[in-house]
């Protein structure tokens, strides 16, 4: 198990030498070449799995290293209960999506390389521990996103990537310069330059400049989550993207949002991460609600499915800001499920799509007669996003409008109404693409699914199953670590107010010292007169 992390991160990397050096012509090479660097590094992934232990809060599989030591820079990488199922998700979806891709025709060398290189930044910022280097990981991903939408995308590619790219580029500069600020905080406190997270936690951040940081920092993130309202780049990423790119960006992109505010905006920034709960949550509530009410009336299905992501990853926002166990486990669970769901879903659309060449519901209708196979597992991705009893979207919203409700009642209120409307937009468009009469004579030519895209279905299925019916293994994992999590926020948030009452006394006192000074000067000045 010895440098694990290092061999999952870069494991994909040694895939994009070997493909480089392949023969151009040689397309199935490539794509064979992809596809088994993929499942290597999933298969390698799982064994943080089984060496994990549950038992601890301390991170695991450390590894360090001296980068630029003059600079207080280090290669730090370190895993928790937080972040092992989130890396897990990564490969697993990488290599789910790279199966997905055998229909790409054009530039399939450069494609899968982005591909894999895409999968490197993301496992880097799951494993960071040194905000230098995660700062280095969260930017490398955006070039071959961008890639992938630009070169590979639809007839508005190029806009919808350069959105993406500006939109992400514009919170990653705030969150640098909180970045280099905690770096010169760190020093002044310690006498030390280091962008070590785990010696930076230890900072008493007064309560003033917790909130300019926590706000830079968390632009950031709410960019990447998408919150609403910094939601609008997202649905033009989806649309333009190709299948691969859909699923990879609401499997795992939008994550890397969430993950930021929990790994490092709660736990930098305590207090001010309480004083903004009110915001969060009305802006998490508006997403739940808006979210699906603009799906409820969307007709193209990619449209319907990124609108879907807006209002689901209110939830996530929701559960962490709950700051209570089941609020937060049901967040982090949540991440998973949407990820499964939402990238189960956009696999189907591209199905329909490869066959079809349009996503427009009032295309299709009586699918389920020519497409027998592909209508379960339609249904079923369906069934997992609404958050049926017995699946994977279930335990998730539970757990996070359980939380919730301990935290405020009102709040859990609201965003249960998202629940009931995810059941309307997603029955209704269920209804509309499956069922009805076949009366357009192209959906009756249409064939099944064929056995690759239903190996690309049945292990997100699976998981569905799994995690809906007996999620222990998974929450189990998560447990102390996210009670860990919760101790550490309070107790530096206890330290902070009574810092700040300390100085409010102090200021009060010095004051009160000026003021008394101040007379005795004037009772003297009346005796000499």
């Amino acid at each position: 198990m010895d440098n694990i992390l290092s061999w999952i991160v870069f494991l994909p990397l040694i895939g994009c030498f070997l493909i480089a050096f392949l023969n151009n012509k040689n397309e199935e090479m490539v794509k064979m070449t992809a596809l088994g660097t993929s499942v290597i590094t999933f298969l390698v992934s799982l064994l943080l799995y089984t060496g994990f232990d549950a038992t601890t809060a301390d991170f695991q599989f450390v590894e360090r290293a001296e980068w630029i030591p003059e600079w207080g820079i280090s290669y730090y990488l370190g895993l928790d209960g937080i972040s092992l199922f989130l890396v897990i998700l990564t490969t697993f979806l990488t290599a789910i999506s790279i199966l997905a891709s055998w229909g790409i025709k054009k530039r399939i060398k450069e494609y899968m390389i982005s591909m894999l290189f895409l999968e490197v930044g993301m496992l880097g910022v799951f494993v960071c521990l040194d905000l230098f280097l995660f700062y280095v990981f969260w930017e490398i991903m955006l070039i071959p996103m961008y890639l992938i939408i630009g070169v590979w995308g639809g007839p508005r590619r190029i806009y919808a990537a350069v959105k993406f790219f500006i939109y992400t580029m514009a919170g990653s500069v705030l969150m640098l310069v909180a970045i280099l600020v905690l770096y010169f905080m760190n020093h002044e406190a310690t006498g030390v330059y280091t962008f070590d997270l785990l010696e930076i936690y230890k900072l008493d951040i007064p309560m003033g400049p917790q909130m300019w940081l926590f706000a830079a920092f968390g632009l950031a993130f709410a960019i990447k989550v998408p919150i609403f309202p910094f939601h609008t780049w997202l649905p033009d990423a989806h649309v333009e993207a190709p299948t691969a790119g859909s699923v990879i960006l609401a499997g795992v992109l939008l994550k890397m949002g969430t993950y930021g505010f929990v790994r490092f905006s709660l736990p930098l920034f305590p207090a001010a991460s309480h004083e903004f709960v009110p915001y969060v949550a009305w802006l998490a509530i508006a997403g739940i609600i808006y979210g699906a009410l603009v799906a409820m009336v969307q007709e193209d299905l990619k449209k319907l499915v990124a609108y879907s992501s807006v209002s689901h990853l209110g939830f996530v926002m929701l559960g962490i800001f709950a700051f209570n166990i089941q609020g937060m486990e049901g967040g982090i669970l949540q991440m998973i499920n949407h990820g499964l769901s939402t990238g189960g879903l956009f696999l189907c659309v591209g199905m329909i799509y490869d066959r079809r060449h349009t996503r427009m519901i009032s295309e299709f209708g009586g699918l389920t007669g020519p497409m027998p196979v592909f209508a379960v597992f339609f249904m079923i991705m369906t069934l997992s996003s609404i958050g049926l009893p017995g699946m994977n979207g279930f335990i998730g919203e539970f757990l996070v409008l359980l939380g919730t409700f301990a935290s405020n009642k009102i709040y859990a209120a609201l965003a249960a109404t998202g629940v009931i409307l995810s059941a309307c937009y997603m029955l209704w468009m269920f209804q509309r693409v499956m069922f009805n009469e076949c009366s357009n004579p192209e959906n009756k030519k249409l064939t099944d699914i064929t056995p690759r895209e239903i190996a690309t279905l049945v292990p997100i299925t699976i998981l569905v199953f799994w995690i809906g019916i007996y999620p222990k293994p998974f929450l189990s994992k998560m447990d102390v670590s996210v009670n860990h999590l919760l101790e550490q926020v309070e107790n530096k948030r206890q330290v902070t107010l009574r810092n700040e009452e300390k100085s409010v006394l102090l200021a009060a006192n010095e004051l009160l010292a000026e003021g008394v000074a101040q007379a005795k000067k004037e009772v003297k000045s009346l005796q000499t007169h």
